[in-house]
């Protein structure tokens, strides 16, 4: 099918409401759109350069830890939590009651994407991996009681109420078969769509369909960063869009309403791709900001720790990069010493501005690598 021809679906009589009833996607495609290919062009170098650059990183896994965590946080601050990324890695007990709800989502939505990208050496992208996800992302939170794992018994919609909804996803006895045609979709091969646009127009149909009662928005999201992790389109998983996402939160949605109300797919895969491009590009400058503000710690403040210190300093400071909040009880069980030892190391490390304590406290304080987080807060064009 031609994009120009592309036709979204339609609306639904049911009981007292109309619901969107998505058309199939798992067809093929045909998209000669000049700036569209110019674009998905760009986007696709974007990506090579970022993949390129982070194969030459050493201990990338560490770095990779503190993007999972602001994607967690930037996916879950679109659905309305406060967590931010510093607060990501800080344990309940650190956070006020009031702030641990939210904190749950963001560590749920952390847990859900480490199992998700790990469980693809055993399973395919599929409709059993995403619920499997889904029901790790939705654990012990305030929608636990929304079915996590299952796809939902009952209409849901987007708005203050069924009646008064923005959007209405089609009803509940489609599902299942509009979520096996996106899994075929996603792993066709018998037509061939370009990676990038595949999972554009995945992302747009998952969705439209919102499968589940709750956590849609978050698992959609994932679901990218799920896709190009399946198809080895990143050596590592480096690239996130909630960021991009949340920043044009409004644009994002509209989008989104736009392709149902008037079959604007092409305006949406516009803006998706110009947001993998913008992302790619912004990951790769965070990672030489990364490799700048290590060789800078190495070069001016590690060699002021005495020779039997080295070791210890050089070992906690790996380590700071994918936990870049920390207490002394951690230092100490991290390079194997007592929590004297540990609270010296710290201290320096203090002294040094490496790391800034920011409870101002005596006890049970909390330290932060500041100029660390600080280049992942301030990731943008």
């Amino acid at each position: 099918m031609n994009i120009s021809n592309f036709n979204a679906g339609r609306y639904e009589q049911r009981y007292e409401y109309k619901a969107f009833l998505p058309e199939h996607i798992c067809h093929e495609w045909v998209i000669a759109d000049p700036e569209l290919m110019d674009l998905l062009g760009k986007a696709d170098r974007a990506l090579g350069e970022l993949n390129a650059f982070s194969q030459l990183i050493p201990g990338i896994d560490f770095f990779i830890r503190t993007y999972v965590a602001k994607e967690a946080t930037q996916s879950s601050r679109i659905e309305g939590t406060q967590t931010n990324i510093e607060d990501a890695f800080k344990d309940a007990d650190d956070l006020k009651p009031d702030e641990r709800d939210d904190w749950t989502d963001v560590q749920n939505y952390i847990q859900a994407l480490r199992f998700a990208i790990e469980s693809l050496d055993r399973l395919p992208l599929s409709v059993r991996l995403l619920k499997q996800t889904h029901a790790i992302l939705m654990q012990g939170v305030r929608g636990e009681h929304t079915l996590p794992g299952e796809f939902r018994s009952s209409q849901n919609w987007i708005g203050v109420s069924l009646n008064h909804a923005a959007f209405v996803p089609p009803h509940h006895e489609h599902v299942p078969q509009l979520m096996g045609d996106l899994e075929k979709f996603l792993n066709a091969q018998d037509f061939f769509l370009h990676p990038l646009l595949r999972i554009g127009i995945a992302h747009y149909q998952f969705e439209t369909i919102h499968p589940f009662l709750d956590g849609n928005g978050r698992l959609g999201r994932l679901m990218i960063a799920l896709y190009l992790a399946a198809e080895r389109l990143l050596h590592k998983p480096a690239l996130y869009l909630s960021d991009y996402f949340e920043r044009n939160k409004t644009a994002y949605v509209d989008h989104l309403m736009a392709v149902r109300h008037g079959n604007h797919l092409r305006e949406w895969l516009v803006f998706f791709l110009f947001g993998i491009q913008e992302t790619a590009r912004a990951a790769a400058r965070v990672f030489r900001a990364i490799i700048d503000l290590k060789q800078g710690i190495e070069r001016d403040v590690l060699p002021h720790f005495g020779a039997r210190r080295q070791g210890n300093a050089h070992t906690l400071m790996r380590h700071l990069y994918g936990q870049p909040v920390i207490d002394i009880k951690w230092a100490a069980e991290t390079i194997g010493t007592s929590t004297n030892t540990a609270a010296a190391l710290v201290a320096d490390l203090v002294s040094h501005g490496v790391l800034v304590e920011i409870t101002g406290q005596h006890r049970n304080r909390l330290y932060v690598f500041d100029a660390y987080l600080r280049l992942f807060r301030a990731e943008t064009p």
